[in-house]
């Protein structure tokens, strides 16, 4: 082989080489690998730390979520107790009513008999946290008292409750249904 030939297959052993050298033979080298590896773990770090704040925020927004709900259906269930105890008080009331106008020909039994049928719906409506407003001798309080009347007498401050027309009731520090009532008044003065 001629000087020409060698230095043609010397170019082409070189050239195939190179070729099998990828052009990444320089991020190969021991350095250069860890540092890429490096990066990756970094990177992947950071992504898991991120997607850990996005299932912790999730967890979060679910706990919240489900805390409302209960509260919206507990509210529920109490608000639908209330109507069901409002509708029964006009009940309580004709017992009420029935027993205060005890005709004298009436028989004790028949009276007894209503007087239990009324005990009876009293201590449902208190066990479910119905308590009924005191009124006469108490202070007129807007909250609790529906004034129809002023009465104008001396026996009496101002502004007390003298007389109650309809009995009211909270349930639970709410009121069901305020007490119609009668208020004392201070006499007017004629000059």
């Amino acid at each position: 082989m001629s000087n020409k030939e060698n230095q043609s297959v010397r170019n082409a052993e070189a050239a195939a080489g190179a070729a099998a050298v990828p052009d990444t033979a320089v991020a190969d080298s021991p350095g250069a690998a860890d540092l890429q590896l490096s990066d990756q773990i970094q990177k992947l770090l950071v992504e898991k730390q991120e997607l850990m704040n996005t299932l912790v925020r999730r967890q979060a927004d679910y706990e919240n979520y489900r805390r409302r709900v209960e509260k919206e259906r507990h509210h529920e269930r109490r608000r639908g107790l209330e109507q069901l105890l409002e509708s029964l008080l006009p009940v309580l009331d004709a017992f009420d009513l029935a027993l205060a106008s005890n005709a004298s020909g009436t028989s004790p039994e028949y009276v007894k008999g209503f007087e239990l049928t009324r005990r009876q719906l009293w201590d449902v409506l208190s066990k479910e946290g119905v308590q009924r407003i005191e009124s006469v001798g108490k202070e007129f309080n807007p909250h609790l008292h529906h004034a129809l009347e002023r009465v104008e007498t001396s026996d009496h401050a101002d502004g007390i409750v003298v007389g109650e027309l309809q009995p009211g009731y909270v349930f639970h520090d709410r009121v069901l249904r305020p007490a119609m009532v009668r208020v004392a008044a201070a006499p007017s003065r004629a000059n």
